[in-house]
């Protein structure tokens, strides 16, 4: 039953930036206020989407403006392109491997997890899926193919049934890193060189073609997000496009693909809210103590639990969605009495999901963005942390970027809510699609609406929760994991 109210508080998505606040936010306003504001307003949104938005209109939105060809398509730019991200792998990984251990530093570390994880998964919603074009794992196969030709000549047909589950394994493995392994520059350089292994295995036995669709976590996360885009690529060409119109061209092809987008969204919320205090009393107050009470001095043997059991949820979140996502499916299918099978339904509405995980990820690690991106200056010059300067640009420490409280608040509000609201339209331009009939389309839509509403109001509750502890501590003055228990 315990594990099962931990998941129940993970099924309401938190962007929790209350990471960088370290103790119970203040809000500018009571919190309910907020509640029923954001609540009132993604109801109304519902209300003029489903009066306004007729199924004409959603036809003339997914209209795209031919813009030409793509000049970095052309010749042998794109090669230089491919070239010039394959090098940027290669010094990650050479900084990562041999630089200074100083994370602050060290080239990788920046490069990596701010201006890659960060900066251009945010740009790929504005500029498109040149990731595709310029994914360095794909150009490494292609260097190597062109030196020894059938090197990734497929030896497997991939198997439809395998779907994306190696990028949802991946993509797992990855998040777990981010929140767990507390990697140094060369932990990241191991890693990074493990997934090269395994891209570079894949690619070998499938083929790049099948691989990086379906098994490059990176790929397939990066060509989500890039749905949203007002622009696309298609053959060599540029088209414009309304923003988010790319997510109701299609369904999700496969199960699989579904999970990734709910593990987009539970991830998030996990991080947002396993070192909040209501979430560490779950295993410290309700766990913890009638166990403890069958062994002998449990408090070390403990700790290593406390670690698989944040482990287990964080894996187990995904799921949980799955079966929320699917009972609010089913009532919708009850409500417009659809033919359609479940599972068809659910892959149907699986990319309107797609802006509210992308929002939440935004509100989570924006600030990071901001105050972190502009060391990537000196660190260009001084990668390997060895006192060189080769731009320039070493001595010039970039200035501290201190973002005001209120303000993160605000913005997070606003964008939770501007993602559910596009989701909204999304959900009805999508039934709208699926049941023609406009009464049929709002009928189907209203199951969804309660769980937005629901997202969005334990979304920012959890906000603005107390934070407990980033790590486990030995008790000292009668506190477990950083809780008091007196």
């Amino acid at each position: 039953m315990i594990p099962f109210v931990g998941l129940l508080v993970l099924v309401f998505p938190a962007a929790a930036s209350a990471h960088a606040f370290g103790q119970t936010y203040v809000l500018p306003i009571p919190f309910w206020m907020y509640a029923f504001a954001a609540s009132a307003a993604l109801a109304l949104s519902f209300v003029v989407v489903g009066y306004f938005v007729t199924a004409k209109d959603a036809v003339r939105n997914a209209r795209t403006v031919d813009l030409g060809g793509i000049l970095w398509a052309r010749g042998g730019f794109l090669g230089v392109l491919r070239a010039f991200s394959v090098a940027l792998l290669a010094l990650t990984l050479l900084t990562a491997l041999f630089g200074t251990p100083n994370p602050f530093a060290n080239f990788s570390v920046t490069f990596f997890w701010i201006i890659f994880v960060l900066g251009f998964a945010y740009a790929t919603a504005l500029i498109g899926d040149v990731y595709a074009a310029l994914n360095p794992w794909r150009g490494l196969c292609d260097l190597i193919e062109w030196r020894y030709p059938g090197a990734f000549r497929a030896r497997v047909t991939y198997p439809a049934w395998l779907g994306y589950y190696p990028a949802l394994v991946l993509y797992m493995g990855f998040i777990w890193v981010e929140l767990f392994a507390h990697a140094s520059p060369r932990g990241l350089g191991l890693y990074l060189l493990a997934y090269t292994l395994i891209n570079l295995g894949g690619a070998r036995l499938f083929g790049p073609d099948a691989w990086f669709r379906y098994g490059e976590m990176f790929a397939v996360v990066l060509r989500l997000i890039a749905k949203m885009a007002p622009v696309e690529y298609t053959s060599g060409r540029l088209r414009l496009r309304q923003p988010f119109s790319g997510l109701l061209k299609e369904p999700a092809d496969h199960p699989s693909l579904l999970l990734i987008v709910l593990f987009m969204l539970s991830s998030t919320a996990f991080d947002g809210v396993h070192q909040t205090l209501p979430w560490v009393h779950i295993f410290w107050k309700r766990i913890y103590p009638p166990l403890a009470a069958m062994i002998a001095q449990p408090y070390l043997f403990f700790v290593d639990i406390y670690y698989y059991w944040q482990w287990s949820m964080l894996f187990l979140s995904p799921f949980f969605y799955l079966a929320v996502y699917l009972a609010f499916i089913w009532l919708m299918k009850r409500a417009v009495r659809s033919e359609r099978t479940l599972r068809e339904l659910a892959l149907d509405f699986t990319f309107c999901l797609v802006p509210i995980a992308f929002v939440y990820h935004v509100t989570h690690y924006y600030t990071l963005l901001l105050t972190q991106a502009p060391a990537i200056v000196p660190l260009v010059s001084d990668p390997f942390g060895w006192g060189w300067d080769l731009f320039g640009t070493a001595r010039r420490g970039p200035n501290p970027v201190i973002v005001p409280a209120d303000w993160v608040w605000h913005t997070q509000v606003a964008l939770i809510l501007v993602g559910h609201v596009v989701s909204v339209y999304l959900a009805h331009a999508k039934a709208l699609e699926l049941f023609p009939r406009t009464g049929r389309a709002v009928w189907s839509q209203l199951p969804m609406l309660v769980l937005m509403v629901a997202f969005t109001t334990a979304g920012l509750w959890i906000l603005s929760l107390p934070i407990a502890a980033g790590q486990v501590q030995l008790p000292q003055t009668g506190a477990i994991g950083g809780v008091a228990l007196t």
